[in-house]
């Protein structure tokens, strides 16, 4: 009767060293897909505020020309290494319309709003990511 005990004891211990390593192993694959649809949700985000902005006849060049005077008001003798459309605003009429960036350079980032005023675009805000 103990050796039937023991073996018992023994399968119940292996089924949950079993159990708890499959969970360690699911919740890493969890995190790793998490952060590759997280990327994934970021660039569709982008592609989604470009194309509403090429919907709406916005010229893509003039908003990234815009962006880059804004960043060089706002941080002056630098630029941008990296410049993304974030997001497009298009609120009822052109006065209300906003273009979001993200500007990416040595001291850090920052996110730039651009407004329209008049049909031109200008710096409304700018915050500094840290």
């Amino acid at each position: 009767m103990d050796t039937i005990l023991l073996v018992v004891l023994i399968v119940i211990g292996l089924l949950i060293v079993l159990a708890v390593l499959g969970s360690i192993a699911a919740t890493r694959r969890n995190r790793a897909g998490a952060a590759r649809f997280s990327e994934s949700l970021t660039a569709v985000d982008r592609h989604l505020a470009e194309a509403i902005a090429t919907d709406h006849g916005w010229r893509r060049e003039t908003l990234d020309a815009a962006a880059h005077a804004a960043f060089a008001q706002h941080r002056p003798g630098a630029a941008p290494d990296r410049l993304e459309l974030l997001q497009i605003v298009d609120e009822p009429g052109t006065d209300s319309d906003l273009a979001i960036y993200r500007a990416t350079a040595s001291g850090g980032a920052t996110r730039i709003t651009l407004g329209r005023r008049d049909g031109a675009w200008y710096a409304k805000a700018f915050d500094d990511e840290r």
